[in-house]
């Protein structure tokens, strides 16, 4: 038996595994996660976030996919996985520091006057652009690339938020065929990591609606890394301010590129769901 613990961060939901109780040797990982993440025959989630110790940080977060994959971050996980080692007093700190495969992340606990979990603040750090570093090839530039696939014309901006994505600006969201086109993006050859696919609608300079196909989890409620790549793509592209709303179809992000560091910081809502038994 196993306990853990279900999070949800704009509907994009978590089983969380608290690993300094519960022993789980890491070649289980994969597999536990397609098991305990089927929405049918299990407890139904995009993902399981790990809680592990660090050397480096407070705590360690590592993310697996319900398809088994390992993904390097999780924007809206980490606003859960917060969330959870702070209640659990597992972490005694509002300011953190969490060790993820793409680098030490900072989520902040902003609670209300009875120390009541409000929402999560998260310094994402800075965006990486370059081709090798998404990774991407058999393009010029990452920003306003043009790719092909299956006869159809993209025009996408690529960015990494220690995981890839890829932005597409659309006039008119209801349009986008995400189910169709997300897949086909994804595993395209001009990423050879795969990655996370954005539709954009910018509505005005301080506002977005985003939809996502999420890299090893097919289309997903929200995707924080992937708001924070968005508002990169809005800014570098002129469409938007540096302070970005996006709404998503689980609720919005708010996102702030900043000018003096460079760091992306994104705030929003991680709620408790249930507790249980494996």
């Amino acid at each position: 038996m196993m306990q853990f613990a279900k999070l949800q961060g704009l509907g994009n939901d978590f089983i969380v595994i608290d690993c300094l109780q519960e022993k789980i040797a890491e070649q289980e990982y994969s597999e536990l996660a397609l098991k305990m993440c089927d929405r049918h025959f299990g407890v139904g989630a995009d993902g399981i976030l790990l809680v592990l110790p660090s050397e480096k940080a407070d705590i360690q977060m590592r993310v697996i996919n319900s398809d088994g994959s390992e993904a390097e971050m999780c924007g809206n996980g980490i606003r859960c996985f917060a969330r959870y080692v702070y209640e659990e007093k597992i972490v005694i700190k509002k300011e953190m520091t969490v060790e993820t495969l793409a680098g030490i992340m900072i989520p902040k606990i902003i609670t209300d006057e009875e120390d009541r979990v409000r929402l999560i603040e998260v310094d994402m750090g800075v965006p990486l652009l370059a081709k090798e570093e998404i990774p991407m090839v058999d393009v010029e530039q990452t920003l306003g690339a043009e790719l092909e696939i299956e006869g159809q014309a993209f025009t996408v901006t690529a960015v990494s938020m220690g995981n890839p994505h890829c932005v597409i600006f659309v006039d008119d969201i209801k349009q986008a065929d995400l189910e169709y086109w997300g897949p086909r993006i994804e595993k395209s050859a001009y990423f050879p990591q795969k990655t996370n696919v954005e539709f954009v609608q910018v509505l005005d300079e301080g506002e977005v609606i985003m939809r996502v196909w999420e890299r090893g989890a097919a289309i997903t409620m929200a995707c924080g890394t992937g708001s924070c790549a968005t508002t990169v793509a809005c800014v570098l592209n002129g469409r938007t301010g540096r302070n970005v709303l996006l709404h998503l179809d689980g609720g919005d992000l708010q996102v702030r590129w900043d000018e003096n560091n460079g760091h992306l910081y994104m705030t929003g809502a991680a709620e408790n769901v249930f507790r249980g038994i494996w």
